[in-house]
């Protein structure tokens, strides 16, 4: 979803360098805002983990974090977008007063503490009153991007069940395969579903944490107490994500109908390599097969009502191109209930260290004018709303009067 939430997977993603077909897709002309469809989904992440997107920092005035928050919303509907995703439970915390977590430390620097405001209702109510809105986005298991307990507000639920935690890597992380942590991860997302209408309920990438080298997540006691039955611990962990959006599907239509509920998943599900129903990509990480994520699956069965793939590739990518995977999806979602919307690295747009494509404005833009090719794709999610602010090469700014010429509704 970061620094933490997009940024962090894509260091586990090869060095990308243009392929020989990467001269021929720059020949792709894009659609004048006029010609584009009138209903379409134009969103952007706007992202609180680790204060990377808003507050700009930790413990500013309510008042001044209140002015950030109705400047980005702002900036949304400048540039004719339609929808804000934003992050409200960055890290098994809220942006809201939660009965069951605390409020999160991106707003005063000290978890647990009042900020004197309530940061979603605002978002919910100055979003609709702009024509927005308002996903909310949660993210399920991760408690901490650190790994000290200690850290954590003393009546965390983390801290009141240590059983519940895993330490991995970098971070904290409640453990997918216990159900009485299911069951707590719904409650806290639906309190807020409860409270606000928001939207839509939102989950990125983040199911069982990306792989660390060198080290095992240790859920041996959940896999003993509740793996019986199945051929194996990886097919039991992508049975405990199953639950987890079963259930919360269920249980968003239950508290608030027509709220609905839609996934960002990592953009790779498996290599044709691993599966022959899988693309014609070779990336390290995928997500049936390293975060136990089937989303495939759940595009197929109708379990979500959008999914937004992650495709932070170039055009003509050696190991993942954003043209194969944008086709890919497309034939993931045809049949099905599942809207298709494509996640866009608008980050990578002029940041150091990207291969040349990204150093082009124009590359944005054309992923705009490919995906227009495959009527599954009913629009675009950016990441994040720092680089729709700043634009620094005016990759947005281009994307906006190639394709946004005119304002469009979010699809429903």
């Amino acid at each position: 979803m970061p620094p933490l939430s997009r940024r962090a997977f894509a260091l586990a993603l090869p060095t990308l360098v243009a392929a020989p077909g990467a001269a021929a897709a720059a020949d792709i002309r894009p659609r004048t805002g006029a010609a584009r469809r009138v209903t379409e989904m134009r969103g952007v992440w706007l992202a609180t983990v680790s204060n990377r997107d808003w507050p700009s920092r930790p413990g500013l005035p309510a008042a001044a974090q209140r002015k950030e928050l109705i400047a980005h919303l702002d900036r949304a509907a400048r540039d004719r977008l339609n929808t804000v995703v934003f992050q409200v439970r960055p890290t098994a915390d809220a942006l809201w007063p939660s009965p069951y977590e605390p409020w999160s430390e991106c707003l005063t620097g000290t978890q647990g503490r009042s900020p004197g405001w309530d940061p979603l209702g605002t978002a919910v109510r100055e979003a609709h009153a702009r024509g927005l809105e308002l996903h909310a986005w949660f993210n399920p298991y991760r408690i901490a991007v650190h790994t000290d307990p200690g850290r954590l507000a003393a009546w965390h639920p983390a801290r009141r069940h240590p059983h519940w935690v895993v330490r991995y890597g970098d971070g904290l992380y409640y453990n997918p395969g216990l159900p009485e942590v299911r069951a707590f991860v719904r409650r806290a997302i639906l309190d807020a579903v409860a409270r606000y209408p928001v939207d839509a309920v939102h989950f990125d990438d983040y199911f069982y944490p990306y792989p660390v080298a060198g080290q095992t997540f240790d859920d041996d006691d959940a896999y003993d107490r509740h793996g019986g039955g199945f051929p194996g611990r990886a097919a039991w962990r992508r049975a405990n994500i199953d639950a987890l959006i079963r259930e919360t599907a269920a249980a968003i239509r239950r508290v608030r109908p027509g709220t609905r509920f839609g996934i960002s998943p990592f953009g790779v599900w498996r290599n044709a390599s691993a599966d022959p129903r899988g693309s014609d990509t070779r990336a390290r990480v995928q997500s049936y097969d390293d975060l136990y994520a089937d989303t495939l699956g759940w595009v197929r069965r109708n379990w979500i009502d959008y999914v937004v793939p992650q495709l932070y590739w170039h055009i003509g990518a050696a190991d993942a191109d954003y043209a194969t995977l944008v086709a890919w999806w497309a034939d993931a979602a045809k049949g099905s209930g599942t809207h298709l919307y494509i996640g866009e690295a608008l980050y990578r747009a002029g940041a150091a260290g990207q291969p040349s494509a990204w150093q082009d404005p124009v590359e944005l833009s054309r992923h705009l004018t490919l995906a227009a090719g495959h009527p599954q794709v009913r629009g675009h999610v950016f990441f994040a709303a720092t680089e729709v602010a700043a634009d620094p090469i005016g990759a947005m700014s281009r994307v906006i009067s190639d394709h946004y010429g005119r304002s469009a509704k979010p699809p429903r």
